[in-house]
């Protein structure tokens, strides 16, 4: 009988120590193969952040010990506030906005993100006035009075809308300002809800080339001197070219860009930080989206100001003899 309480008493142990140790190795975000479970920001749909933060997160998925879900979202604002809450770990965003979360500026006034730091930058995101031919609007001018949409709100569209309206002499009050995705704003310019929206996404963006199908669209230039202007006031901005056959469109149009980057945050692991990087950056052929041939180590680390960068990033970009 002594030694059947024995055993029984062994057995007991063995089953609790095992229950321990099972807890212990399923913490939250640990998958049961050992990869980390990590959430990619992405943005909407008809964006450019959507199609290629699925391709980046297979090639990390691939090639590292994370497991990345990419999930749609509003874009760099949204994505920089779901970091700060603890709720993702990387994203996208606009240069310009991760700088002003960082700063607390703008649409993140006195209260800074405090908990983010850089991967790299990744392409140009083009600002693009979009119209119909047949509209007759052929400035910026010529939006005084009209129905535009100015991105969502709280959106990095939002603010360039608002800067490049300044630039121009005009401001909100002088628009019929509609807060619209992009898919939304194609729609509503489909519609002939809107008569025009403000785009910023890598060329070509997804939503103006559905809307291009179906009619000749006109992308509003910027002037030389607003161009200058612009980028003297707001130094993240850069002067870029659209270039002909781009949604058809016969000419090339001069307006402006920020920088796409990726944002993590601070407390992941420099080791698995490092191996993303590393992935990313050693498999861009594998990248489809027209913007994957921006997407370079020798750049990595433009426009990014005074943004610090993850130290697993910055380890890999030091071996490539890479410095801002």
């Amino acid at each position: 009988m002594k030694k059947f309480h024995k055993c029984f008493l062994l057995v007991m142990i063995l089953t609790v120590t095992g229950i321990i140790v099972a807890c212990g190795d399923s913490k939250a975000g640990v998958s049961g193969s050992g990869n980390q479970n990590l959430s990619l920001l992405t943005g909407g749909t008809g964006g450019t952040y959507y199609p290629l933060g699925g391709q980046i997160g297979k090639i990390i998925s691939d090639k590292t010990k994370a497991n990345i879900t990419p999930q749609t979202s509003g874009a760099s604002a949204e994505n920089m506030e779901t970091l700060r809450a603890g709720e993702a770990e990387i994203a996208f965003s606009q240069t310009d906005i991760a700088a002003y979360a960082l700063e607390g500026k703008e649409m993140f006034d006195g209260k800074p993100i405090d908990n983010i730091q850089a991967i790299s930058s990744l392409y140009p995101e083009t600002v693009q006035i979009v119209a119909t031919a047949k509209s007759g609007i052929k400035s910026i001018e010529d939006l005084k009075g009209k129905k535009v949409s100015v991105g969502a709100p709280g959106s990095g569209a939002y603010i360039n809308a608002m800067q490049i309206l300044e630039i121009h002499g005009l401001s909100e009050k002088d628009i019929k300002g509609q807060n619209l995705s992009f898919d939304e704003s194609a729609e509503g310019i489909q519609a002939g809800n809107i008569d025009a929206a403000f785009i910023t996404a890598g060329t070509p963006t997804g939503a103006v080339e559905a809307l291009s199908v179906q009619n000749d669209i006109f992308i509003l230039p910027i002037a030389e001197d607003k161009i200058q202007a612009l980028v003297k006031k707001y130094p993240y901005y850069a002067a870029e070219t659209i270039p002909s056959g781009t949604y058809k469109i016969k000419s090339e149009v001069k307006t402006v860009a920020v920088k796409a980057m990726l944002v993590v945050t601070k407390d992941l692991d420099e080791d698995l930080v490092y191996e993303m990087t590393k992935a990313v950056y050693e498999n861009t052929d594998k990248i489809t989206h027209a913007k994957g041939k921006f997407i370079t180590a020798k750049t990595a680390l433009e426009g990014l100001g005074d943004m610090e960068v993850h130290p697993g990033a910055a380890r890999y970009f030091k071996e490539k003899g890479v410095s801002k």
